[in-house]
């Protein structure tokens, strides 16, 4: 067997999607029959997988002419504190098992996340399929998914509102600019593109319905997607602008408990919606969902908003990133008045913690004061407690698995 030195790396063109697609289909072991179930015939899958070649950087690694193991990137934007970064969502991850255990995947992901420095994408996003192997190359677990189950007599019955609820196509342009509006209100949401929202919709049977809240103006306020199947409505994404338009959603789902026994749906907000039912003696189930990682810690400092309460407060962070190594340094921020800058000037107040650390508190999924109590950040109480007063404190809302 060849040494991983003599593997040919290089990014995938069009003329690849046949070996792209059957390596996608072989690591993940989606059958013909599931294709079928799902809706998809003959070629559509492999036609589908165009537009990723073409629009997205997917970056393989050849044994000769044999794509062996490859890595795609998504390029996205994603709200952070209601600043617009590009980001890069790590997708498609796989290698054929024969040549597992090489580094191939290591090399990969190295080399993606340096091409996304390149292009400004400061940070990098995944779903793992296995977070301690993330980890040991500089990801953490920044957000959370949190299923739910309420039988139909939980259902609230109080839920009511002056609007109405439509239902539309799924290229309606009402759905997709509330979720335009609500991406650009809400941390950590992701902006759909055309490719993030051919991607929504991949494995969707036809009966997925789009239904629109809107209120007594006309004005869209909310939509929920969702899927009545063997008695129970399937909830596959909720959002709204305003309590008005959720009450109206929950009345609207009301208006289907002759049909149904339960609705099963998820939320990404991180707070459980039991305490929002008037029964709220619920199943919710809380998970890991993405984690994430900081590509260039000066870039993504750049671009950062803190609290408006911080005036000019200093705080060097004393970074290890034993996978990036322009990350594995020392660098002082300078937070004032909800903008942060890069400084040059020596400061005292120092922190010592890991990229993979300074993510997930950047992020909002842990506080400063959390990861001491852990272990995770070194430093004076007096430095951890400034830290903690500069940053927002907010979840990521990260709902789009790619």
């Amino acid at each position: 067997m060849k040494q991983t030195r003599d593997y040919d790396i290089r990014y995938l063109k069009t003329d690849d999607v046949e070996q792209y697609n059957s390596l996608l289909r072989y690591a993940f072991q989606i059958t013909e029959q599931e294709l079928a179930l799902s809706g998809w015939r003959g070629d559509e899958i492999k036609q589908s997988k165009f537009p990723i070649l073409e629009r997205a950087d997917v970056l393989g690694c050849f044994d000769q002419d044999a794509l062996v193991s490859q890595i795609a990137v998504y390029p996205l934007k994603m709200n952070v504190y209601n600043a617009v970064y590009h980001v890069g969502f790590v997708t498609s991850v796989c290698t054929y098992p024969e040549y597992s255990g090489k580094g191939l995947m290591k090399r990969l992901m190295q080399k993606s996340l340096e091409h996304m420095r390149q292009k400004h994408q400061s940070l990098a996003l995944l779903f793992p399929y296995s977070i301690p192997l993330y980890r040991k190359m500089g990801w953490e677990i920044v957000s959370n998914k949190i299923t739910y189950s309420v039988k139909d007599s939980q259902i609230p019955v109080k839920a009511s509102a002056p609007g109405y609820v439509r239902r539309v196509a799924w290229e309606n342009e009402d759905f997709r600019n509330l979720h335009m509006q609500f991406a650009a209100m809400t941390h950590g949401c992701l902006f759909r593109n055309a490719l993030a929202w051919d991607e929504y919709w991949r494995w969707d049977e036809d009966d997925t319905v789009v239904a629109i809240y809107y209120d007594t103006n006309e004005k869209p306020c909310g939509y929920m997607v969702y899927l009545i199947k063997n008695d129970v409505m399937h909830i596959k994404e909720m959002i709204y602008l305003t309590r008005e338009a959720q009450n109206g959603l929950w009345e609207f789902i009301r208006a289907h408990d002759s049909m149904i026994d339960e609705v099963r749906g998820s939320s990404y907000t991180g707070e459980p919606i039991a305490f929002e039912l008037e029964d709220g003696d619920i199943r919710e189930t809380i998970r890991p969902y993405i984690m994430g990682r900081i590509v260039d810690a000066e870039q993504f400092f750049q671009k950062y908003h803190c609290d408006a309460a911080a005036d000019n407060a200093m705080i060097t962070f004393e970074m290890e990133d034993s996978f990036l190594a322009w990350n594995n340094r020392a660098i002082t921020v300078c937070f004032n008045k909800g903008e942060c800058s890069v400084s040059e000037a020596h400061t005292h107040s120092r922190v010592k913690l890991s990229i993979a650390t300074l993510t997930t508190l950047l992020l909002g999924y842990k506080t400063a004061a959390r990861l001491y109590q852990m272990g995770r950040i070194e430093g004076d109480r007096e430095t951890i407690n400034r830290l903690d007063d500069c940053i927002l404190h907010e979840m990521p809302y990260i709902s789009d698995y790619i």
